[in-house]
């Protein structure tokens, strides 16, 4: 396993993961609506109209076309994911999920999330999209346990990579040093 370390100046802390088949695991501390990809994932609400957190700072980075085309393309239920452009951001795409809210555990909370995952990654398969940038889903105000939630995020994306040829590169965007560190952890890295 090569790993590949840049360090915290000007670019983001990174380490990289070689997956499956053709797919590269990357893991990024920074603000995922600076990240260069083909797609960023957005953890988003039910109504894709924006709200706190990731799904803010993205309504707010790629402008206000993003809101426009997310009020025509109408809602997302929990667990499935729709595309858009992404206008003013780096990636040309912006892929919105829902993510389930914690309840405990008992109503399919993992399950759920790992179809955000997963149903993400086939819209980008669609596309032929070579990269996709994740934020942590459902671990902010919906309450999803953090290590728990890496664990189905990396899970998932290990068994999509064994399965499908697109996209090339998967890209977990850590916001705080604490979770990259446990993505870190979970790799194995």
């Amino acid at each position: 396993m090569v790993v590949r370390y840049l360090p915290k100046v000007e670019a983001p802390v990174q380490f990289w993961y070689p997956a499956l088949i053709g797919m590269k695991i990357r893991i990024i501390q920074g603000d995922i609506t600076k990240v260069k990809a083909d797609a960023i994932v957005n953890a988003a609400n039910k109504t894709l109209l924006g709200g706190g957190g990731v799904d803010g700072a993205i309504h707010r980075a790629a402008g206000p076309q993003l809101l426009q085309e997310c009020k025509k393309i109408g809602g997302c239920a929990t667990g499935q994911a729709k595309i858009t452009s992404g206008y003013n951001l780096p990636a040309k795409y912006v892929i919105h999920t829902v993510g389930p809210v914690w309840k405990g555990g008992n109503h399919n909370e993992e399950k759920l999330l790992a179809s955000c995952y997963w149903q993400s990654l086939l819209l980008a398969r669609q596309h032929k999209l070579s990269s996709v940038a994740f934020p942590a889903i459902s671990t902010g105000a919906y309450g999803f346990p953090f290590e728990k939630a890496a664990s189905v995020a990396i899970n998932t994306v290990k068994k999509f990579g064994q399965q499908y040829e697109y996209p090339r590169e998967v890209i977990f965007v850590l916001f705080t040093e604490r979770d990259y560190e446990v993505y870190k952890k979970k790799l194995k890295i």
